[in-house]
């Protein structure tokens, strides 16, 4: 399964296959079948908020190398459970890194159908969906426009998680709440999207 995932990509790059729903239906189906669920294991899950803690919620917003090494070692474990999953979210960060790499806008309607896909998936083997896949939700639900559910998406994903950086600085910049702009300011001036989106 590993090795059809990792030949998939060589041959057909995400973008290729966002614009061509058939291909893009083919990918999910042959992920899905080929991987293994467990919803006991939960490397997976605590993978993905490795992610979150790394490049979202921490100051510097880098990924380590530690998690670079997890996701090698998993492609490479033929024992590895949920892979559906984690094959699914690096399409989505393959997706948007290979559209600002040529300077052109995401596929909304791709990364909303992935990200659909995505916590499906999740709720089925977890019953929960974790924060990063809610951010990055918000995000492409904010780039296609749909601003009413961008808006109701981020106040529901800060009830359930209070302390979120990319939460608090998207749901300030939607709202313009003084109440986020001074908890920003004062406890997470130092975060790269609190510089970056000059919260001041």
């Amino acid at each position: 399964m590993k090795k059809t995932i990792l030949i998939f990509f060589l041959i057909f790059t995400v973008n290729s296959f966002s614009q061509q729903s058939e291909e893009y239906t083919k990918f999910i189906e042959e992920i899905k079948h080929n991987s293994k669920s467990d919803k006991n294991n939960k490397t997976v899950f605590n993978l993905l908020n490795d992610f979150y803690e790394q490049v979202l919620q921490s100051d510097n917003g880098e990924l380590n190398q530690n998690t670079l090494r997890t996701i090698q070692e998993l492609y490479a474990d033929h024992d590895a459970k949920n892979l559906q999953i984690l094959s699914m979210f690096l399409a989505y960060q393959e997706h948007i890194s290979e559209s600002f790499g040529a300077g052109s806008e995401p596929d909304t309607t791709f990364q909303l159908n992935l990200l659909n896909d995505l916590e499906s998936e999740l709720d089925k083997v977890y019953g929960n969906v974790p924060v990063i896949v809610k951010i990055y939700k918000a995000e492409a639900l904010n780039s296609a426009g749909q601003n009413q559910e961008y808006g109701e998406l981020l106040r529901q994903s800060l009830i359930e998680f209070p302390n979120s950086v990319p939460l608090k600085v998207y749901s300030y910049l939607d709202t313009k709440d003084e109440k986020l702009k001074i908890d920003l300011i004062k406890n997470h001036s130092n975060h790269w999207m609190v510089q970056q989106f000059q919260i001041k």
